[in-house]
């Protein structure tokens, strides 16, 4: 307006002034053109400056203020005012404009997929940085089983996103692509969401008290000596320990010698362990584990796993026991919803051995999208214990022997020192189970195996007095555990140690009985046995003859020296590998 009123008063004065004399009027013509035409440039510029600035001011966003909303773990809904005009202002109009040129790249994103988007997610108001988001989102819930799984490896492969974004994952992938997750390598924790929280416990209650009702709400008719053993061992222990927590004395009865372990052992840790070592044997029943989730249980184990971080023979138990139930199809729901997946998640990704491969079965067991198989208690995959693209080519199993165990029996050695110096050191040096560090290295392409049963030298330290298990039934049991694992549909190497390589001359010769394990019995490459008592052990000898003091257990009795069952044992093998042409 100034700029004007200057100009119209200027024009004024040059229309009504007396012309001067012609020598001067050129250059002063000049001068006032230069005045006008600077000052006219001057304004224009101060103008537009203050309107670039204006409108830059108008259109900038408070950025923190947008970062800290997205990083709200909930979802909310912006409220605006129901007055258009109020809304409809340069800065709306730039931010539509800016909304139709991002669907329409989606649309045009949609089309060369080949799978349009559905409207509720083509008309949403994202970021173009957070189209990728979204996108592998939908991808991995595609009908093509190759997308999806394409789709949870590049999830998994992802290390820029913000924590916002993994949390939209987090809280809007299936439970099929969470798992997928859990199972792959590079996954980052913060694809998890934190369990939910636990139900208080009641205030005269306690965990002991729970476990207690846990265990005496399963079925406690036809049931296994064992089952029967280990929980009424338990119900009574906690008999006892709950009448010394009200005053009562401590005192022990039934069998006397696992109270007399105890007797140092503070009562509560007593009491939780016995109660799980019952609650193992009772989730290796299908029809039990319908009624430990239905009766709270996958709650109360997680307190329990929660509350003895410190003490991985009380998790490894609780992992067992989820591992098992996890065996059951029809309750993968209830497993997913009380967050056990991102507690494997995390365990899988531990640097000790036995926790990793707890976690390892129970995902694999959870996983119905890549794994087929299911590894009952006791089979445990050393490697691949991730989804792998690389195709697996063979099978190596690890059967181990008397006082054995999937683990240790492969351990390197046994010196403290060594364990100590060790520990944190360069793997390649010093593992605790090289099949799972050096063989898996060595050779990518095989699944490595591990299985483990319970032995021992004498009924005094026998887990279960009432267990008297032959190499004949345990060679049965472990045949229909590793047939459920799919050993057999691909080639096998045997490594066996001690009674383990027993035990697998007996499983071969019943599968090659059985003609539908007649798989199992062509795909054999080979055996490889440690320290195998082929014609029995001297200690047997040793501990038969003191056999009323030590009460030498059933398989010590089957490694007698010179023992008949062992000879008819090791001549049919002989004959059977020599016909089958076995690398021994």
């Amino acid at each position: 307006m100034s700029l004007g009123a200057y100009c119209v008063i200027y024009c004024k004065r040059i229309g009504t002034s007396t012309s001067p004399p012609k020598s001067h009027t050129y250059w002063r013509d000049i001068r006032n053109i230069i005045k006008f035409t600077g000052s006219l440039i001057l304004g224009g510029s101060v103008f537009l400056t203050y309107e670039v600035l204006a409108l830059k001011k108008s259109l900038t966003l408070d950025t923190e203020v947008v970062e800290r909303e997205k990083m709200k773990s909930y979802i909310y809904v912006r409220t605006i005012s129901s007055d258009k005009g109020e809304n409809y202002g340069i800065a709306w109009q730039a931010r539509k404009e800016l909304h139709k040129a991002v669907r329409k790249v989606l649309a045009a994103s949609a089309q060369v997929f080949r799978n349009p988007f559905a409207d509720t997610f083509s008309t949403v108001d994202i970021e173009d940085y957070e189209c990728a988001v979204w996108l592998l989102l939908r991808k991995s819930q595609a009908d093509d089983r190759a997308a999806r799984l394409e789709a949870v490896q590049e999830m998994s492969e992802t290390h820029h996103w913000h924590d916002y974004q993994y949390r939209i994952i987090a809280q809007a992938c299936d439970p099929r692509t969470l798992i997928g997750l859990a199972r792959s390598k590079e996954s980052d924790l913060r694809f998890f969401l934190p369990p939910p929280p636990l139900p208080s416990l009641k205030e005269d209650s306690s965990i002991e008290e729970e476990l207690r009702k846990l265990l005496a709400s399963l079925p406690q008719t036809d049931l296994d000596e064992c089952i029967q053993y280990f929980t009424s061992l338990a119900l009574n222990e906690s008999s006892q320990s709950l009448a010394a927590q009200k005053g009562g004395l401590w005192c022990f009865g039934g069998n006397g010698l696992p109270y007399a372990e105890s007797f140092g052992e503070v009562p509560s840790a007593t009491v939780e362990m016995f109660s799980l070592e019952a609650i193992v044997k009772h989730s290796q029943i299908p029809a039990h584990c319908d009624r430990i989730e239905a009766n709270g249980g996958l709650q109360l184990l997680q307190r329990l796993y929660q509350l003895h971080k410190d003490c991985p023979k009380v998790q490894r138990n609780i992992m067992r026991i989820v591992g098992n139930m996890a065996l059951s199809e029809r309750l993968h729901p209830a497993l997913i919803r009380s967050g056990w997946v991102s507690i494997m998640a995390e365990a899988l990704k531990s640097h000790h051995i036995m926790e990793a491969s707890h976690a390892a079965r129970t995902l694999a067991n959870l996983d119905r999208e890549t794994v087929q198989e299911k590894y009952q208690d006791g089979v445990y995959v050393l490697h691949p214990q991730y989804r792998a693209s690389q195709p697996i080519k063979a099978d190596v199993l690890f059967i181990h022997g008397l006082m054995g165990a999937a683990f240790k029996t492969w351990r390197q050695e046994d010196s403290e020192k060594a364990l100590i110096e060790n520990a944190l050191g360069d793997e390649d040096r010093y593992t605790t189970c090289w099949p799972k560090t050096w063989l898996a290295k060595d050779c990518p392409a095989l699944r490595i195996i591990s299985v483990e049963y319970d032995t021992s030298l004498s009924d005094w330290r026998a887990r279960c007095p009432m267990e008297r298990k032959s190499i004949a039934f345990r060679s049965n049991e472990l045949l229909s555990k590793l047939r459920a694992a799919g050993v057999g549909d691909r080639p096998v190497i045997w490594i066996s140690h001690s009674m383990g390589g027993l035990l697998v001359k007996k499983m071969l010769l019943e599968a090659s009985r059985q003609p539908e394990l007649s798989a199992l019995i062509n795909n054999t490459r080979g055996i490889i046995f440690y320290s195998v008592p082929h014609h029995g052990s001297r200690l047997a000898e040793y501990s038969v003859n003191v056999r009323y003091l030590l009460f030498p257990s059933l398989e010590v009795k089957e490694l007698s020296k010179d023992c008949p069952a062992l000879k008819t044992l090791q001549d049919d093998f002989l004959q059977f590998a020599k016909e089958k042409d076995f690398q021994i």
